[in-house]
């Protein structure tokens, strides 16, 4: 193998090893209890900021239940099975719903928040690199941005870098609350783009100036 696909196979891991994490439904604090690893240099991994050394992999790959080779993207590919619909269920009883296959670059989730038995409390910040995009879909979400306590109702968006201290929690005891996000490695940010508008007629046919 060249020195560029050996590279390359090592960058890819980063977003694998980010969805196995998540999948098998811990923090970089916990995994940097259970295995030694900083946070940060966990955290450089996931987002393809430092390469992940032969003892790392062996140890992350133990930890999260999967092969060195579904890291590595040589697995074979698995025998087609119906989409499963049932989101992956989280301590705080959050849902999550991935969206993308996590392929590296920017990939999405849809999160459900409960209703609180009890009065919320401040939602725990976290802070990792990285950039995300949040829409409320439905109910009343409660985001703490750094000193920052928002409210966010259906058709809110927000973006901000991660590396900001930032939690959510469902503000309202009336119902669920459900989310978007979209998250990339530190620095893609999604990138608008607005057809222009449709020039508006003159009374002599031609397009306004």
């Amino acid at each position: 193998m060249a020195v560029d696909d050996v590279d390359g196979t090592l960058a890819a891991m980063g977003p694998r090893l980010r969805a196995a994490r998540e999948r098998h439904g811990a923090t970089l604090a916990r995994v940097s209890c259970t295995t030694g690893i900083s946070p940060s240099t966990l955290s450089r991994i996931e987002t393809g900021r430092r390469k992940p050394t032969l003892e790392v992999l062996l140890q992350l790959s133990k930890e999260y239940g999967v092969s060195l080779d579904e890291l590595a993207g040589t697995a074979p590919a698995p025998a087609a099975k119906p989409r499963a619909t049932a989101p992956l269920s989280f301590g705080d009883d959050k849902a999550v719903l991935p969206l993308t296959r996590y392929v590296g670059g920017l990939h999405a989730h849809k999160h459900v928040l409960p209703a609180p038995k009890d009065p919320p409390k401040r939602p725990r910040q976290v802070s990792h690199d990285g950039y995300e995009w949040l829409c409320v879909l439905y109910g009343r979400l409660w985001l703490v941005l750094g000193d920052q306590d928002l409210v966010l109702t259906p058709g809110d968006v927000i973006e901000f870098d991660t590396r900001t201290p930032h939690g959510m929690a469902n503000s309202s005891p009336s119902g669920p609350v459900e989310y978007l996000v979209m998250f990339g490695p530190q620095g893609e940010r999604l990138r608008p783009h607005t057809p222009p508008a449709a020039a508006h007629g003159t009374g002599d046919g031609k397009a306004a100036e």
